[in-house]
C-alpha cells in the first residue's frame, strides 16, 4: 500500500532520481503506439512492431534521418528508462521481447491527444452514473452482516468504481480548465490580428464560457449535496456496525467531492473577474480607440523616449527623537488583599437524582409510545419546574439519543415542546419501531 506521508513520497522520488526527457519524436512515437493498440485491440506489441512504428513515425516528424533502427532501440531503451514502456515478456536477452505501454505513458498521451472537457451532457451522465453507484452502495451496506460484506460490496466499490468515477470528473474539470486558458488565448489573437472587428466574437466567446460555467456550477451544487448526503448515511451505517475501513473510504470520497463543488465556485468566481475585465478593457480601450490611433502614437513616444525617461526619488529623512520626561521614581506600595476568613462550612444542599429521573422518564415516555424526541420531551417536561426545563431538554435528548436509534433527515423540523421553548425533532429509526 502507498504511503501518504508526502515527506515520505518526495523523498522516494529524490532517492529514485525520477526524471522525464520527451522530445517531440518520442511523444510521437508513444502517441502512435497508443492509437495503434486501441486500433487494433493490441495488448502488446513486438519488438518488430515497435521498429516498425518509429520509422513509420520518424519520416513524418524528421524525413531523411539517418540510421533509424539504431534510433529505434536508443528510443526504445530510453523510453523503457523513463517507465514509458515496460517489457512483459519472461524471455531476458535471449531473443526479441514484447513490449506495452505503461500507465505513465497512457496518460501522457491521453493528456495531449484526448479532449474531455467538462460538459453539461458528461457532467449529467457521470453524475447520474455515480448517484446510482451511490445508491447500490447504501443498499448493500444495509444488508452487510460481515467484515467479509463490507470489504466486497462496500469498501471495493467505493474504491474502484466510485473513485474511477469521480476521477473522471475531475480529469473533465482539469480538461475544461485547460479549455478556459485557450479561450483566453484566442480572445487574445483576435484582439491582436483585428482590433474593432474582434468585439463581437470576444463578446460571444465569453457569453458561451460564462453560460457553460453557470450551468455546471448548478448542476455541481445540486448532484453534490445529494452524493453528500448517501455518503453520510453509508458512513453512519458503517458507524453503527464497527467498520472503520469503511468508514475512511467513505470519508475519502466525501473530501473528494467537497473538492469537485469547491472548483466549481472557484472557477465561477475566477471567470466573473475575468469577465468584468475583458468587458472593461473592450469598453474603454477598443470601443473608444476603434482606429488604435491612441494606442498607436503612445507605443511610439514610448520608443521614442530615452532608454531610463522614469525615475524615482526618496528622501531618507530621519525619525524624530522624542525623550521622554524626566521623572522621579515614586515607591508604589505591594498589591494586597485584606485578611478574611475563609474556612466556613459547607452548605448542605439535598442531592440531585435528575440525572436518573430523566432517564427512567424518557424509558416511561418511550414504553408509552413516543416515537420521536419532541413527544419524548413534551411527556418528560411537566415532571419538573419551568426553571429547570431548559436544562432538561438538553439531558432528555442526550438520554434519548444513548438508548434509541435515531432517525433524521438533512432537514429537520422545529417543533414547540413547552412554552418559548422548541427543539429540533429527531425520530426513531425503523428498526426500533
Amino acid at each position: 500500500m502507498m504511503s501518504s506521508d508526502p515527506s515520505r513520497l518526495i523523498a522516494a522520488l529524490a532517492r529514485d532520481r525520477i526524471h522525464l526527457d520527451l522530445k517531440t519524436l518520442d511523444l510521437c512515437f508513444l502517441a502512435g503506439l497508443y492509437l495503434q493498440a486501441d486500433r487494433a485491440s493490441l495488448a502488446s506489441f513486438e519488438e518488430d512492431a515497435l521498429i516498425d512504428m518509429f520509422e513509420q513515425v520518424c519520416d513524418v516528424v524528421d524525413p531523411g534521418a539517418d540510421r533509424p533502427r539504431k534510433r529505434a532501440t536508443h528510443a526504445i531503451q530510453r523510453l523503457r528508462d523513463q517507465r514509458m514502456l515496460a517489457r512483459v515478456d519472461g524471455a531476458g536477452i535471449v531473443r526479441s521481447g514484447e513490449y506495452t505501454l505503461t500507465r505513465l505513458a497512457a496518460a501522457v498521451v491521453e493528456y495531449f491527444l484526448a479532449d474531455e472537457a467538462l460538459t453539461r451532457e458528461s457532467l449529467t451522465l457521470l453524475t447520474g452514473t455515480l448517484r446510482a453507484q451511490l445508491a447500490e452502495i447504501l443498499a448493500a451496506a444495509k444488508r452487510a452482516d460481515t467484515d467479509d460484506a463490507w470489504r466486497e460490496r462496500v469498501v471495493a466499490p467505493l474504491r474502484v468504481t466510485v473513485g474511477d468515477l469521480v476521477g473522471g470528473i475531475e480529469r473533465r474539470q482539469r480538461g475544461l480548465d485547460a479549455q478556459q486558458e485557450e479561450v483566453q488565448g484566442e480572445m487574445a489573437g483576435l484582439l491582436q490580428a483585428d482590433w474593432f472587428g474582434a468585439v463581437e466574437r470576444c463578446q460571444s466567446l465569453l457569453d458561451t464560457t460564462t453560460d457553460t460555467l453557470r450551468e455546471l456550477n448548478e448542476i455541481l451544487l445540486r448532484d453534490t449535496h445529494h452524493f453528500v448526503a448517501l455518503l453520510q448515511e453509508i458512513q453512519s451505517s458503517a458507524s453503527v456496525a464497527g467498520q472503520t475501513e469503511s468508514e475512511e473510504a467513505v470519508q475519502r470520497v466525501i473530501e473528494h467531492v467537497d473538492r469537485i463543488a469547491a472548483w466549481g465556485g472557484a472557477r465561477q468566481r475566477a471567470w466573473s473577474d475575468y469577465y468584468q475585465y475583458v468587458h472593461r478593457y473592450l469598453r474603454d480601450v477598443v470601443r473608444l480607440d476603434p482606429d488604435r490611433a491612441l494606442s498607436q502614437r503612445l507605443r511610439d513616444q514610448v520608443a521614442g523616449w530615452p532608454a531610463t525617461p522614469f525615475h524615482l526619488l526618496v528622501t531618507a529623512a530621519p525619525s524624530i527623537r522624542l525623550l521622554r520626561p524626566l521623572e522621579s521614581r515614586v515607591e508604589r506600595p505591594a498589591v494586597m488583599r485584606p485578611r478574611a476568613d475563609r474556612e466556613g462550612s459547607p452548605d448542605l444542599v439535598d442531592p440531585e437524582e435528575a440525572g436518573l429521573d430523566i432517564e427512567t422518564l424518557v424509558e416511561g415516555a418511550l414504553a408509552e409510545g413516543a416515537r420521536s424526541l419532541a413527544e419524548v420531551t413534551e411527556w418528560v417536561l411537566p415532571r419538573f419546574p419551568v426553571a429547570l426545563r431548559y436544562a432538561v431538554t438538553g439531558r432528555v435528548a442526550d438520554v434519548f439519543v444513548r438508548i434509541v436509534r435515531i432517525r433524521s433527515t438533512y432537514e429537520r423540523p422545529w417543533r414547540t415542546v413547552a412554552p418559548c421553548l422548541e427543539l429540533e425533532d429527531w425520530e426513531l429509526s425503523r428498526e426500533d419501531e
